[in-house]
């Protein structure tokens, strides 16, 4: 008999699972966030088989050590209360028995199905009712148990021991699923919208657009509430406030529209890096066309590394002592001790500022420059507010401005203060969109520089030097955007962003900056890939690869740490081994069932968005880019010193999508950056004479 093509057994599979599960009206199985008391939960019917195999381990262990307690010490429980002990370890066995076959019972039922097909586990429900219920009496024992031991029982010393590690031991468990229930818990779970089985059209409605505005204030206020906990400790003043509103609509329009668990997006990105990596195996070489960079461009790669090894020093420095220490870990402390403790000296007058020390003493470690040679130092830090430097390079002839990275809470605000507005410079652009929270921290720069003489005061005691203007990450980001605000006074302005974020600016910003702006990536890092826009794509892809794998959610985890640590077969078995790949692009009912409302600018049938949101619409990365990739196996997280790296022009596009691998967050780490381009420009100087290493095409997939 012939087999069913994969999507049309995900249909049947998706139908079948609406029709056990009552219809599009019952919630009470749906896919895939939990439904227990008629609220929906922060996790699913198949995230309990890890959490049921450790309290299945610990209650077993339990179990059998009160038996042997029992067993080898009845005979001394003839005693004043040894009858209440002896019978509390009774009850207690048989009612941790009970509990043993109800989590064997629920941790069987999680392993069966998968994360779009949850109908195999519709009795979930009923066990957990029943394991809930069963806390009760355990609590009950557990509180009896505590006031017979310390009613002073005369026995043997060894029962009564074992007897109190017993009712230690419950309390603990008791209170773990406490604290579980309470990260578990959704504050949205009893407002979330039922699915839709009537598509775009059922929301149409009055009634459904008002559920749908309610739905999202409510997520903003509820994702608002969460962040002012997490940084109430930063101050309430205006930037701060605007920046709470900025980065809860952005969490809530991001989140509120799927019905994903935690273990989902996880599970996710461990078949996306594997597809990743498949694909990237058995790409033919046909399948990428090259071409040559324009001949400007190949003549001044190697300077231009060579530039950027020599200016990342001072993005380096601008972190300050935090990330000095922890690159020289040994040696560190010991160098930049004395600074931390001495007053400031004359040396000092020249310097303006806040909070220097242990700061300065680092810079002037990490850049080699004297104190005379700065004439700012910064770490005043606030919303939108970054520290920076500003210093005499004698070697380059340039002034150097340094624009410090995320480092602090006030920090990763400026970062998620993602919609766009209309940066006020002096060019030939007409749009000029840019990142809101980047471009207001470029303008406090641009301040400081201009309205406190920062650079006038520099340029007069070099005044044939340049400017140059770096940063790493959010620095990068921001020295970009102060770069463009400069050139109008400083044509001759020069800007080296490293690691910047590509939702930056818009596409027009981006063309207008190549003659001015060099960014360096390494490997995979995610923040060059990082936008508004690539997020929504990578939430498509999670929810398109979640929807046509065949496997249980516990394997798929399993698999993908293993793949993560020791690598191994990319190729993970999903309803499109057949090679149907073209089916991706039909919308499938597994999708849209991952889906808590269907979206305007959501499709399934197309590889971007229908719509942008007017407040995120598509940003791009400053200036020309250079590409460091390694060469070779080093081991999956970078933990090699031999690793050789190559470098190349690459083009915007390289970067329209997020990759998923261990070293997508290590790559970005600025002294793992450091690395990269000392191995690189050491063995680039070492081969003069030899071809150009790593000059190669601009591959165009």
């Amino acid at each position: 008999m012939r087999r069913a093509p994969p999507s049309l057994r995900l249909r049947l599979s998706a139908d079948n699972l609406v029709a056990a599960s009552g219809g599009a009206g019952d919630r009470t199985f749906a896919m895939p966030g939990m439904v227990l008391f008629g609220r929906r939960w922060a996790i699913a019917s198949d995230d309990l088989v890890f959490p049921g195999f450790f309290e299945l381990v610990v209650r077993v262990l339990w179990w059998i050590g009160i038996l042997t307690l029992y067993l080898m010490h009845r005979g001394k429980l003839d005693c004043a209360g040894g009858a209440l002990l002896s019978s509390y370890l009774i009850v207690l066995m048989i009612l941790l028995a009970v509990v043993i076959c109800t989590v064997s019972a629920i941790m069987c039922v999680s392993m069966r199905g998968t994360i779009c097909n949850p109908g195999p586990r519709k009795s979930m429900s009923k066990l957990l009712y029943i394991r809930l219920a069963l806390f009760f009496p355990e609590m009950v024992w557990a509180s009896l148990g505590a006031a017979w031991v310390a009613d002073g029982v005369q026995c043997d010393r060894t029962v009564v021991n074992g007897i109190i590690a017993t009712v230690v031991v419950s309390w603990i468990i008791i209170a773990a699923t406490v604290v579980s229930i309470i990260i578990v818990f959704d504050p949205l779970g009893g407002k979330m919208a039922p699915y839709s089985s009537a598509g775009p059209s059922h929301l149409d409605s009055h009634d459904s657009s008002q559920l749908l505005n309610g739905l999202k204030t409510a997520a903003t206020s509820v994702w608002e509430t969460r962040i002012k906990l997490l940084c109430c400790c930063i101050g309430k003043d205006d930037h701060t406030r605007v920046a709470f509103s900025s980065t809860a609509e952005l969490f809530s329009t991001y989140f509120s529209d799927t019905d994903l668990v935690p273990s989902d997006i996880a599970a996710g990105l461990a078949l996306l890096h594997q597809q990743q990596d498949n694909i990237r195996n058995n790409q033919e070489p046909a399948q990428v066309v090259s071409h040559a960079p324009g001949s400007s461009q190949e003549a001044d790669l190697d300077a231009e590394l060579e530039n950027c090894h020599h200016y990342m020093q001072f993005a380096a420095a601008a972190y300050g002592w935090p990330l000095y220490i922890y690159r020289n870990p040994l040696t560190g402390l010991c160098r930049i001790g004395g600074d931390c403790c001495r007053s400031r000296t004359t040396d000092y007058d020249l310097v303006g500022g806040d909070q220097l020390n242990c700061h300065f003493g680092s810079i002037l470690h990490t850049t080699g420059l004297q104190y005379r040679d700065f004439i700012h130092v910064s770490f005043h830090d606030k919303v939108y507010e970054l520290p920076f430097i500003v210093a005499l390079d004698h070697r380059k002839e340039s002034v150097v401005v340094a624009v410090r990275g995320t480092m602090s809470l006030q920090d990763v605000l400026t970062d998620l203060s993602a919609e766009s507005e209309v940066l006020d410079v002096e060019c030939e652009v007409q749009d000029r969109l840019a990142h809101k929270g980047i471009s207001q921290a470029a303008r406090y720069v641009y301040r400081r520089l201009i309205n406190d003489g920062i650079l006038s005061q520099a340029f007069s005691i070099a005044p044939e030097y340049r400017l140059v203007i770096v940063g790493h990450s959010l620095g990068g980001g921001a020295a970009a955007l102060l770069a463009t605000m400069l050139r109008a006074a400083y044509p001759q302005v020069r800007c080296y962003a490293f690691s910047p974020p590509r939702g930056l600016w818009s596409k027009a910003l981006h063309e207008y900056s190549q003659s001015f702006i060099v960014s360096l990536v390494l490997g995979k890092d995610v923040i060059p890939r990082l936008s508004v826009t690539n997020l929504e794509d990578l939430k498509r892809r999670i929810l398109r690869v979640v929807a046509h794998c065949n496997k249980p959610k516990y394997k798929i985890l399993l698999h993908g740490l293993w793949y993560e640590l020791f690598g191994g077969n990319p190729n993970f078995p999903t309803e499109l081994d057949g090679g149907d790949q073209e089916v991706l692009t039909q919308p499938l009912l597994g999708e849209q069932s991952l889906l808590t409302r269907w979206s305007p600018a959501y499709s399934f049938s197309s590889d971007s968005p229908l719509d942008s949101s007017p407040k995120y619409p598509p940003l791009y990365p400053p200036g020309r880019i250079i590409h460091l990739q390694e060469e070779g196996a080093s081991g999956r997280f970078g933990c090699c010193s031999a690793a050789q790296y190559s470098a190349k022009w690459s083009h915007e596009a390289e970067f329209s999508k997020i990759l998923i691998g261990p070293k997508m967050l290590t790559d970005h780490m600025p002294d793992i950056l450091m690395r990269a381009l000392d191995s690189l420009v050491s063995d680039r100087a070492a081969c003069v004479s030899c071809p150009a290493q790593g000059v190669s095409g601009v591959d165009v997939a």
